[in-house]
């Protein structure tokens, strides 16, 4: 790599971005120590992404190109996606950060489909496919005389071969699944995850489409379709349905929904095929075979003050027109995962070009996000980048030529002739928000002040800089306020903030779900593709404010929406099974002459054996071991994390080695255990690992069975503590911890991320 010129300015980080870019981004030797700098970085990927301008413009000056690239990135005024930050001048070189594969309704076409997911995620990508075109469940297989199985039970398999590639390699697996509100399945697609530890590699969305919204308004009836013969099979009652997705989503934030003929309304190609389905978060309609190809302006960089702030609309328009050429040179030195994505992605050259920093450029601005002026300024944003984006792409069609299929496309007679056939989308931007130090997408501010947990266990406050910046300028700054904050994770009911701070550093749970959809939408109005972004409700919320918010986002010309309630998603319960527990007391045996239970001591020799087993929050380690009594200790040890996971890990190995010296049953010690969940549910070599109470019961059952020393076999134990009802489950509010650093995650965009680290359980 040749050295970066002298005259290039080296980009300023915070902590939590450089933590970032070391874990996830810059190159690593072979011991996992990265061996290049953030500016190495950035370097690497203008040289590489500028190279294709040569081979439309043989006297271009190539370094002034990468000189330019590399000025956007290291003034975090533009960053592309993940992977190509990641991949672009590496071996890899897979560019593209999203796909969507076609599900056709036979068994080649399925596990063809599953061959190639596994390459795209192999490859470090997500994939999105739509289930629609599979038969329902019951269906005659006439080539065989079976029934066939359904989507549901194909999505279960989608799953695991997610599972499988996923615990090999180093970025986690997502997919979407779309089933059309009109397939006969559509129930059991819709609960499909009520049981949260189902389909944990997928996102899941009903496609509903305008006759459905005509019967929902008119409380009626519409048409259930077999996809396989085109035939009506049932009439159903669209109210009913449409009370089933919003239970799902009021208690696990899923499914989501999609507006099917508003994808197609902005399809492009519609000659070369219909949009079915999108990328994983939902902002990215495709149609099969297609690519994401995105990146984002950092809006809280175009704010300057003349002497009152105002949005920089010079610059603005000049980073725009940059970062439409770098990601129409992106199409060209990616290297596909399959030939058939190389040619839909140059055949249509799509790119999406989209923001984040927005709320941060509000607070510059004295906007308050959920305003009429933040709908103005958003919209008014919005329409500046997209249009001259579409300039852009038709200058760059003068010099390179338009899209290769541009005379199947909608602009073919009479449009504008663009080099890209879509140009902006609003991804989202959790890693990449971080590494900019900006709030993420056109989100509100996620918290003004939270605890930050670093590798040692130390935990501390981080501060937005913009409110720290007022908040001692005005005079109100001190340690008690902002840890009161931090509590209540919003300034809005602290005393002695003053009421025009409160208004301005508004949050996702400040904000009520009715701003959250006319902000969506005041973007969507002028982005191609789509808009990622996540309505936030209190805990507190009802069935009916969901329902208010879907009917809303349709009215308001949303292509989809993606709902969480707070603590819905995320939630951990102990619960119990439909028989009582039998009493602690009732299972020991107490020897008369001891007025209370007093473990044998540790022996000095043990023996036993050591397990790794796969969970949410990383690799446990279980050590049972056993002297000449029987079994008398466990330990554990998990992941490098430490904080809360890996003391809950050890609190309850302790537990568990005092109750076995103290002559508990072990069996009973298992049957409590098993089926505790956490938020991160695991696969581990074909089965569920709930949590690690959860691994550790079922693997001392394990033990005792591979002894000959258990009650009962393990294939037919029970399976310890039942699931409580979606609804009970619901209403238990918990943030779940990271499972790298141990702060707390959030919901963002259509996806749990943590601010701290930049893991994400989309990426």
């Amino acid at each position: 790599m040749s050295s970066l010129p002298a005259d290039l300015p080296l980009p300023q980080f915070t902590d939590n971005a450089l933590t970032v870019l070391r874990k996830r981004y810059l190159r690593k030797n072979e011991d996992g120590i990265p061996v290049e700098e953030p500016w190495e970085m950035f370097w690497r990927v203008a040289q590489d992404v500028a190279e294709p301008t040569k081979r439309y413009d043989p006297a271009v000056d190539l370094q002034a190109e990468a000189r330019e690239f590399y000025r956007v990135m290291a003034q975090l005024e533009f960053l592309p996606n993940s992977p190509t930050l990641m991949n672009a001048g590496r071996e890899l070189q897979q560019l593209s950060a999203c796909f969507v594969l076609p599900v056709e309704d036979s068994m080649e076409s399925i596990f063809e489909t599953i061959k190639n997911t596994a390459l795209i995620h192999q490859s470090g990508g997500g994939t999105g496919f739509s289930f629609s075109r599979l038969r329902p469940k019951g269906d005659i297989v006439k080539t065989t005389g079976g029934i066939a199985s359904g989507p549901v039970s194909f999505m279960k398999v989608f799953n695991a071969a997610t599972e499988a590639v996923k615990q090999g390699g180093t970025r986690r697996g997502a997919n979407m699944a779309i089933l059309r509100a009109d397939h006969p399945d559509i129930m059991d697609f819709i609960t499909a995850k009520r049981d949260t530890s189902a389909l944990t590699n997928f996102n899941i969305s009903v496609g509903l489409t305008e006759e459905f919204m005509r019967a929902l308004r008119e409380e009626g009836e519409y048409d259930l379709v077999n996809p396989h013969t085109n035939k009506v099979v049932e009439r159903v009652r669209a109210p009913e349905v449409f009370d089933l997705i919003v239970q799902g989503a009021w208690a696990t934030g899923e499914p989501g929904i999609v507006f099917l003929e508003r994808l197609n309304v902005g399809n492009p190609t519609p000659e070369l095929g219909e949009i079915e389905s999108t990328n994983p978060c939902g902002e990215q309609p495709l149609l099969p075979y297609e690519a994401c190809n995105l990146g984002s302006i950092n809006l809280a960089r175009f704010v300057k003050y003349d002497p009152q702030p105002e949005v920089a609309y010079d610059r603005l328009r000049q980073v725009v027109h940059t970062a439409v050429r770098f990601l129409d040179n992106v199409i060209d030195v990616n290297k596909y995962p399959l030939p058939k994505i190389r040619e839909m992605a140059r055949g249509n050259r799509k790119i999406g070009l989209g923001v984040m920093g927005f709320a941060d450029m509000l607070i510059q601005l004295g906007i308050a996000y959920n305003s009429e002026a933040g709908l103005e300024t958003g919209g008014r944003i919005m329409q500046f980048i997209h249009d001259e984006g579409r300039k852009a792409s038709v200058e760059l069609a003068a010099q390179r030529g338009v899209f290769p299929n541009f005379d199947k496309s909608i602009f073919a007679d009479s449009g504008p002739r663009l080099r890209n056939a879509t140009v902006t989308t609003i991804a989202p931007t959790g890693s990449l928000s971080i590494i900019a130090g900006c709030s993420s997408g056109i989100e509100p501010l996620f918290a003004v002040v939270f605890t930050r947990r670093i590798l040692d266990g130390q935990e501390f406050l981080e501060v937005h800089p913009l409110f720290e910046k007022v908040a001692r300028e005005r005079g109100f700054h001190s340690q008690d306020l902002l840890e009161e904050i931090g509590a209540h994770k919003s300034p809005s009911e602290v005393e002695g903030i003053p009421e025009d701070v409160r208004s301005l550093f508004v949050t996702s749970y400040d904000t009520s779900p009715e701003w959250h959809v006319r902000m969506q939408a005041a973007f969507q109005a002028h982005t191609d593709n789509a808009v990622s972004k996540t309505v936030n409700f209190r805990n507190e919320a009802t069935k009916d404010d969901i329902r208010r918010v879907y009917m809303l986002a349709h009215k308001l010309g949303c292509k989809g929406v993606t709902v969480y309630r707070d603590g819905s998603r995320d939630s951990q319960v102990l619960s119990a099974g439909d028989a009582m527990p039998q009493k602690v007391e009732d299972r020991l045996t107490i020897t008369p002459k001891a007025a209370s239970i007093v473990p044998r001591p540790r022996p000095v020799l043990t023996h036993g054996t050591t397990e790794k087993v796969q969970t949410g929050c990383g690799k446990l380690y279980i050590t049972i071991n056993e002297d000449e009594e029987g079994l008398c200790e466990v330990f554990t040890t998990i992941g490098k994390s430490g904080g809360c996971t890996a003391s809950q890990s050890e609190a309850t190995s302790r537990m568990i080695s005092l109750a076995l010296r103290s002559g508990v049953d072990p069996d009973s010690i298992t049957d409590e255990l098993k089926g505790i969940r956490c938020p991160m549910p695991s696969w581990d070599r074909g089965t569920v690992t709930l949590s690690c109470a959860d691994a550790i019961g079922k693997a001392i059952e394990r033990y005792l069975s591979s002894n000959g020393r258990s009650r009962k076999s393990e294939s037919t134990s029970g399976s310890g503590a039942a699931p409580l009802p979606a609804n009970d489950i619901a209403s238990v509010g918990y943030n779940p911890e990271c499972p790298e650093c141990g702060t707390m995650l959030e919901l963002s965009e259509g996806c749990v991320v943590c601010r701290s680290c930049g893991y994400s359980r989309c990426a």
